[in-house]
């Protein structure tokens, strides 16, 4: 049995992907797996058991269509599972041969699918806001695999541990007795974005409060903004990824530090699902975005968002106020982290109890 796994195109959803993955693996364990996908998401992946090769194509510097397409004709595929909705990955497992592609009925591709599924819709024909770790469970079930549930997974290197270890010693968080990750950025659009301010000031009382370390992450498009708020906090307790003297920039560094760490506090971005991944608490800030599109029903999450007459609006520029994410005050932020802090605390401490 020859498997394509096509990964969904944003990180994010990609970690989503992987309770599907893993019941995948679990009911063709001899089968060779083939994943397809764009360049920038394949490294979320990196290091997992569960693929023999890779497709990369979608993204600037990937394969073709058609040369994708010749590639996964060599494999002789015998199912493809389409995790993006796009008629992209339709047309290319249609072109590449796959004698069965199963996928939701979505832009025009439905003759292009053996199996095609139907995306829950309202009276009008709206799509109703839905996890789409439950569509991609959904499609790997008609694939044949068990149910995947809700368990998502990551993995990192010796060499990624490394540069985490190597980002404490830096920041001297040894001494700390937690290390909270602030997540700033969002590649969706500046509507993701909490103020600067706001994080900052969130920081100051986690430091006061808890005498925790804090630490900015960010990608390099982030840079500056990660930098921002590490000058705002203005505390020596608070340092940021971007630094000089810090590891090289990366997936595996980001995914590594929120291993490390005992909180996370984020926008609805790519590192939110690494929290859930490894089974961090996570404080997560919504603001233009249904949370039903991406709840993950990690018990350690707790989801927040200012309920406004304007949204969610789904933009990707706020054409008002942002009064979404300006009015998500840091002081509900802080209650919701130290919250999960104490829980973590407690159930540590009943461990040990016990043991």
């Amino acid at each position: 049995m020859n498997v394509a796994i096509f990964l969904p195109g944003w990180i994010g959803d990609a970690v989503m992907a992987t309770p599907a993955i893993r019941a995948l693996k679990i009911r063709y364990p001899s089968g060779k797996f083939v994943c397809v996908s764009k360049s920038y998401v394949a490294p979320i992946l990196a290091g997992n058991p569960w693929f023999d090769s890779m497709i990369l194509t979608g993204g600037k510097k990937d394969l073709s269509l058609l040369e994708a397409a010749s590639q996964l004709k060599k494999e002789k595929i015998d199912v493809a599972v389409l995790f993006p909705n796009s008629f992209r990955a339709g047309l290319l497992a249609w072109m590449g041969g796959c004698k069965r592609s199963i996928g939701f009925n979505r832009y025009f591709r439905k003759w292009l699918l053996s199996d095609s599924l139907e995306s829950p819709q309202n009276a009008k024909g709206e799509f109703i806001p839905s996890p789409a770790i439950d569509s991609y469970n959904q499609l790997a079930m008609v694939a044949g695999a068990p149910n995947p549930g809700y368990e998502m997974q990551l993995f990192t290197s010796t060499v990624e541990e490394e540069m985490a270890e190597q980002v404490w010693r830096f920041a001297a968080f040894k001494d700390k007795p937690e290390v909270i990750c602030l997540n700033p950025g969002a590649a969706f659009g500046a509507s993701k974005l909490w103020p600067a301010e706001h994080f900052a000031s969130l920081a100051r009382e986690l430091i006061r409060l808890r005498g925790a370390g804090i630490l900015v992450m960010c990608g390099p498009k982030e840079s500056e903004l990660a930098l921002r708020i590490t000058s705002l906090i203005g505390h020596p307790s608070a340092r940021c990824l971007a630094e000089p003297g810090m590891p090289d920039l990366s997936l595996g560094l980001s995914k590594a530090c929120i291993k490390k760490c005992q909180l996370l506090v984020t926008t609805d971005s790519g590192p939110r699902h690494f929290a859930a991944a490894f089974n961090k608490p996570v404080v997560s800030l919504f603001g233009p975005t249904h949370i039903e599109w991406t709840d993950t029903y990690h018990k350690k999450e707790i989801n927040l968002q200012k309920k406004l007459p304007c949204g969610p609006c789904q933009k990707r520029v706020c054409p008002l106020e942002h009064q979404c994410m300006k009015e998500l005050m840091p002081l509900d932020v802080l209650s919701a982290g130290v919250n999960l802090l104490d829980q973590q605390l407690e159930t540590a401490r009943f461990f040990r109890s016990v043991g």
